[in-house]
């Protein structure tokens, strides 16, 4: 008897449906087909043990399964579950009538229990565009999926259960979520906030710079002088989360089985803090089995590097090319899958070795040579895509003891909303384009062209402090968002100054100068 159940691959952050025909007739033979991997060719023994624990019996005959499409490589043990119904009904112990209605997808224990599974989320939203009447799924992962509305999702503990289901004899629980209810419940959430920082008012006017205009931003300074403190708040004066980057960024944590316990939506901007140690292929995706790395899982939110130098070369120049595209590929010899990255990079690093140039009470123990060289471990081209860079200072200590708390998140983060609904009407007719760290060569004639005064005022700049040729389109670009903070349709001179003051290593006198 021939029977089909369906189940999906994962390819990037999508789903692909999987239809397993499973056939059963005289001999003793098992064979599985279709571009399975270890852990699926392991699955028979799995399977054996489930359907004998619930109470069954392992078809002792000629089986043929194939996994279709049979060029889609399949990974995992999350097919366990379709494959035993498969096989239960390919033998006729349970009926086969309404298997065509349902995704299903678990992996098993020898006891027949049923295991949580990695990207739940996309599979449902596959299922539903395929027209399946429901999606049965483990019970850890039924909130995940119930995300997506039109279709019913059941959960399922054990092989059992959804034996009893496909029977009729019992029905599995339906999960149901408010989605929408779900996502405003969790934008309450609280978050570091800036009114804890004291001191450092050009510092947080950059982040707030860099917030509005979804810019990248280096800081430099020395140790304890703040700079993570006030990195980990950025997410606080971001723009917050739509339903549809909510959707979207919780399907990569889906895949990548990062979803915490209970949770449905990502409600937060993610902020991701990887150790300098990292791999290349950790940061940007990849392996054996690609999964997505950690500028993937800083989609719609902050990536945050730590001591930027202490990064090796080849980490820091695989982000050139997703810092420029928001995405990543991962390309292999049967298949390519794309990760979308589109983040906010934020970076801190010390002046120099010993942590102390430029500082204004410690004395520097290095040389220009040594600051040179410690700086070149960051190129060029790399900090090219950093639009604003910032030198930081130690706060005072009359500033440190102020009782009176600082501008608050909620305060900034309006500014940084009336910015970006500036830019929102803005760059409407041009899709793809967000913000104004997005702008290209010809949006950036349309639109960040500043007046007579504030041309000038560039062009002293870059003469007098020899700013390289790279730091003209970062300016324009800062510059646009400043005047949109400030609500000035013209770009004016006011607004390049206060940009040029965020180009500090642009200066051909940075670590050079004598001490």
């Amino acid at each position: 008897m021939l029977v089909k159940t369906y189940a999906a691959a994962l390819q990037s952050i999508q789903a692909q449906t999987v239809t397993i025909e499973v056939n059963c007739t005289r001999g003793s033979y098992f064979q599985l087909v279709g571009l399975p991997d270890t852990a699926i060719k392991e699955s028979q023994d799995r399977i054996i043990s489930a359907i004998e624990s619930s109470g069954y019996k392992f078809p002792g005959k000629r089986i043929v399964i194939n996994m279709s499409p049979a060029d889609l490589r399949k990974e995992g043990a999350a097919y366990d579950l379709p494959l035993a119904i498969g096989l239960l009904a390919a033998d006729g112990q349970i009926p086969a009538d309404s298997l065509a209605d349902y995704m299903i997808m678990g992996e098993l224990s020898l006891d027949g229990s049923v295991r949580p599974i990695h990207g739940a989320l996309p599979i449902a939203i596959q299922a539903r565009s395929e027209g399946f009447r429901g999606f049965i799924l483990p019970e850890a992962n039924a909130r995940e999926a119930a995300v997506v509305n039109r279709l019913e999702v059941h959960a399922a503990r054990s092989l059992r259960e959804v034996i009893a289901m496909l029977s009729g004899e019992d029905t599995l629980p339906k999960v149901e979520v408010d989605t929408r209810g779900e996502f405003y419940r969790g934008l309450r959430e609280d978050f570091f906030d800036f009114s804890e920082v004291k001191g450092q008012e050009t510092v947080k006017r950059a982040l707030e710079v860099a917030a509005a205009g979804g810019h990248n931003l280096l800081m430099i300074g020395p140790p304890g002088s703040g700079k993570s403190m006030m990195a980990k708040r950025l997410p606080s004066i971001l723009p917050p989360f739509t339903l549809e980057e909510s959707l979207e960024t919780t399907k990569i944590y889906s895949v990548a089985g990062k979803l915490g316990k209970d949770v449905t939506l990502m409600t937060a901007r993610p902020f991701r803090s990887p150790h300098h140690s990292i791999s290349p292929v950790a940061l940007v995706g990849g392996g054996a089995n690609p999964q997505p790395g950690e500028i993937s899982l800083a989609h719609n939110g902050v990536l945050f590097l730590d001591e930027l130098p202490e990064f090796s070369r080849g980490v820091l120049e695989v982000m050139r090319q997703p810092l420029e595209e928001r995405v990543v590929t991962v390309a292999r010899a049967r298949y390519t899958v794309d990760y979308p990255a589109s983040f906010m990079l934020v970076a801190a690093m010390n002046p120099c070795p010993c942590g102390y140039y430029n500082h204004p009470t410690h004395a520097c123990e290095c040389t220009p040579q040594q600051v040179q060289r410690y700086l070149g471990k960051v190129s060029g081209p790399l900090l090219d895509r950093i639009d604003l860079q910032v030198e930081i200072v130690p706060v005072d200590f009359d500033k440190l003891s102020d009782i009176q708390p600082s501008e608050s998140s909620e305060k900034i983060r309006e500014r940084v909303l009336r910015a970006r609904e500036i830019q929102i009407a803005r760059f409407a007719p041009y899709p793809g384009v967000h913000c104004n760290a997005q702008m290209t060569p010809r949006l950036m004639e349309l639109f960040a062209r500043p007046d007579a005064e504030g041309l000038e005022k560039l062009r002293l700049a870059m003469e007098r402090l020899d700013l390289s040729a790279r730091a003209y389109d970062r300016i324009l670009k800062v510059a646009r968002t400043i005047a949109d903070l400030s609500g000035s349709e013209q770009i004016r001179r006011e607004h390049i100054a206060e940009a040029i003051r965020y180009r500090s290593l642009d200066r051909g006198s940075w670590g050079q100068r004598v001490r």
